[in-house]
């Protein structure tokens, strides 16, 4: 008898190439996405971006920035088809795993009031709530405050 083996997901860096997928997903999954050029900046600057692939499929991604000891975790998604199924959970840990590997010893993070899915994964990992950026994210009527988030490492 043989075992058929599922690809596990792994973590690959963004080039690029993917930015056509990362778009498709972040177009999908918000109401004001980043644009492609937000992500070519960040892979201009070297800022930590990653990609998560299960097999040759795009799951999801995250752009981080390490620098003075502190981890800012600038985006982080998950399409919509592979989301509450672990993927942002276990992106989180590999974001939190690089931070600290690249010697931050906090961690920081925006987040919307409204994204309460999004808030209940930082809060299982114990992120608290540190500061409120007043209408900081556009939103369909105006804008939105941010909810600054952190977590020590």
């Amino acid at each position: 008898m043989s075992a058929v083996l599922k690809d596990a997901p792994r973590l690959v860096r963004m080039q690029e190439a993917d930015l056509a997928g990362v778009m498709t997903i972040e177009s999908a999954i918000y109401s004001h996405p980043w644009t492609r050029g937000n992500f070519s900046d960040s892979l201009r600057a070297a800022y930590q971006c990653w990609t998560w692939r299960l097999g040759d499929e795009l799951v999801g991604y995250f752009i981080l920035l390490v620098a003075a000891g502190e981890g800012h975790l600038l985006n982080l998604s998950v399409a919509a088809v592979r989301q509450r199924t672990g993927h942002g959970s276990a992106l989180l840990k590999e974001a939190m795993r690089l931070a600290r590997g690249r010697g931050a010893q906090h961690i920081f993070l925006e987040v919307r009031p409204s994204n309460l899915a999004a808030k209940a994964l930082y809060g299982r990992f114990g992120f608290s709530e540190v500061a409120v950026r007043p209408n900081y994210y556009p939103a369909h009527a105006g804008r939105e405050d941010a909810l600054v988030l952190t977590l020590a490492l």
